[in-house]
């Protein structure tokens, strides 16, 4: 089992806060996000961006392994994901994430780099947890 981490800070509370986020990794190091950074211009990055990211690397790896077991050495995949946020009700939701997919893979047909990239967007561990079971341990202090 691998475990990755992450953390984020909010000070302040609503549009007023500002908060910054950081990894395990440190590609990202007290970025700034906030409400600005989600719904408007302000530099810094937002949590449908970062969904956005792990979905689109998952994916390619997942299909690159599985066109890699399928026979297949010489190719380049590049993907795009656009993360949606719509309103529901008073909050919002995560609505979609949609993979835009250019692949140019050396003797594949077009019959099975389809039937593989559908089974690699159903199986990446990211389009996993987009309904996997979500935990909680929250204290006040």
């Amino acid at each position: 089992m691998t475990t990755r981490t992450a953390s984020a800070r909010y000070d302040g509370l609503g549009k007023d806060g500002k908060g910054h986020v950081s990894t395990q990794s440190g590609v990202l190091n007290d970025n700034a996000y906030g409400f600005g950074t989600r719904f408007g211009d302000e530099p810094g990055t937002n949590p449908e961006e970062l969904v956005a990211a792990a979905h689109a690397s998952c994916f390619t790896m997942a299909l690159s392994f599985a066109l890699a077991a399928a026979g297949h050495s010489d190719g380049t995949l590049e993907t795009k994901a656009a993360v949606k946020l719509d309103k529901d009700g008073d909050g919002f939701k995560v609505s979609r994430s949609d993979l835009t997919l250019v692949a140019s893979i050396a003797g594949i047909d077009a019959a099975e780099f389809d039937r593989i990239a559908q089974e690699a967007k159903a199986n990446c561990p990211i389009s996993k947890l987009l309904t996997a079971e979500i935990t909680l341990d929250a204290k006040l202090t």
